[in-house]
């Protein structure tokens, strides 16, 4: 396992269904923002950012899996805490669990890789650096 880092998120009226409940779909934006927070959070520098990879360009979503449990609507204050669950050589995958106070609402683990672009812009997962494990841990 590895640090917890938690990412807050405002529930806005636009993110919400005509009933007024989250949309599903924003979720899934905002457990990206909260996989990109985590590394910056760690103290790592944006992917593209990080002169130590050349050609950066992060950590694409290979796979996800979430698991809805309540609902969330306009005004309320969300914490997604988010930890890497399991490393992987050049994958790993991400748990994070979406609360309201001490309501789960809901949770979810994504697979995803660490990618640099290669000439003529194809993209190739490669492991993953242990400066990177180093500041998760």
């Amino acid at each position: 396992m590895s640090k917890t880092i938690i990412h807050r998120v405002g529930v806005q009226f636009g993110d919400c269904d005509p009933a007024g409940i989250v949309f599903f779909p924003n979720f899934s934006r905002w457990t990206d923002a909260a996989s990109h927070n985590y590394f910056i959070q760690c103290g790592l520098p944006p992917w593209h950012s990080m002169t130590e990879l050349p050609g950066c360009i992060g950590c694409p979503l290979l796979e996800i899996h979430t698991r809805f449990v309540a609902s969330a609507t306009y005004g309320e204050q969300l914490d997604i805490s988010t930890q890497v669950e399991e490393w992987r050589g050049k994958v790993f995958i991400q748990h994070h669990r979406v609360m309201r106070g001490d309501t789960l609402i809901c949770e979810g683990r994504e697979t995803r890789a660490l990618c640099v672009k290669q000439e003529g812009g194809r993209l190739k997962a490669i492991p993953v650096p242990g400066f990177i494990l180093d500041a998760c841990a």
